[in-house]
């Protein structure tokens, strides 16, 4: 049996915000990268600014529309060539994206 190689220690935090329509498309996307996005989290979230669209009636009113936060702890190193595949996959300018250095990551039990 073949082990499988070791992922690079995540030292980035890399968040994408995007609207909720979007969400299932980049989950997908992320889903056939495991060697770039071993994982991530999801976090319900509300934009609000003057690049932001607002899809509804009701974001409209409010002034805000409902996004999802993408976070994934990545090595820095994967940053570039992920962002890429996000872009050709999904060039929207509705997706936004920052990265930042992440100081510790670790999990607190062991993963046997």
């Amino acid at each position: 049996m073949t082990a499988e190689p070791a992922l690079p220690t995540p030292d980035c935090l890399l968040t994408l915000a995007l609207p909720v329509a979007l969400e299932d498309d980049v989950l997908d996307l992320l889903r056939t990268l495991p060697h770039m996005a071993p994982g991530f989290t999801l976090v319900p979230a509300q934009g609000m600014g003057a690049h932001i669209h607002l899809a509804s009636s009701m974001e409209q009113v409010q002034g805000r529309a409902r996004r999802v936060l993408v976070q994934l702890a990545v090595a820095q190193s994967q940053v570039p060539p992920l962002i890429d595949a996000l872009r050709q996959a999904l060039p929207t300018p509705q997706i936004a994206y920052w990265a930042a250095p992440l100081l510790a990551f670790g999990r607190l039990g062991s993963l046997s």
